[in-house]
């Protein structure tokens, strides 16, 4: 009996567990900000954007020009989309990490 109970235990724990995962995979990253393409730059590996404010870097929102981690980057985007991005301060450049479609 005893190790019926610790196994429906470790059922319930594995399932709420697993709740927790799948919530969190659903939910948006915190550090996404919403911007607008406004310029896209291939040969420099920049990129313009109108964005709203940028709570990780303290940014209040303003259009201005990031550097891009990855060129490949550029490839999914064009000016007038509206995007999702992510960007740090890599030694006082800051640098797009990540960008995905707005929904």
């Amino acid at each position: 009996m005893k190790t019926v109970r610790t196994l429906l235990g470790c059922a319930l724990l594995a399932a709420a567990g697993m709740s927790v995962v799948l919530a969190h995979a659903q939910t948006p990253p915190a550090d996404m900000t919403d911007a607008e393409v406004r310029k896209v730059d291939k040969d420099t590996r920049k990129i313009t954007l109108k964005h709203g404010p940028i709570k990780n870097l303290e940014m209040p929102a303003m259009t201005m020009v990031f550097n891009v981690a990855d060129p490949a980057l550029l490839d999914k985007v064009q000016p007038g989309d509206k995007v999702r991005f992510s960007a740090k301060n890599e030694s006082g450049k800051f640098t797009v990490t990540e960008i995905q479609p707005a929904q």
